[in-house]
């Protein structure tokens, strides 16, 4: 958490703000700790599947029925891993 403080009309507030990972810390944290590497397609559906992505993906297939490969069980336990040591999910 990041603590910030704002100065209005004399009166002193904080306000904590929540810092989140980008998915090149993410990739990194598992790196180091699991010895393998994770994709940011990995990553946004592990996300996806907990309901914190941000944002429509830009770069989704012009065919509806173009497939995504699944993320594998064991890349999602290891990011999941990863967005809780972030304070994510």
């Amino acid at each position: 958490m990041i603590a910030l403080s704002i100065y209005h009309h004399e009166a002193k507030h904080h306000i904590n703000v929540e810092a989140k990972a980008t998915y090149k810390e993410i990739e990194e944290w598992v790196q180091e700790h699991y010895g393998f590497h994770v994709t940011n397609l990995n990553i946004a559906q592990v996300k996806q599947k907990h309901g914190s992505i941000e944002r429509e993906n830009y770069n989704k297939a012009k065919s509806e029925n173009s497939k995504q490969p699944g993320c594998p069980e064991e890349k999602v336990k290891v990011i999941e891993d990863a967005l809780r040591h972030f304070q994510m999910i």
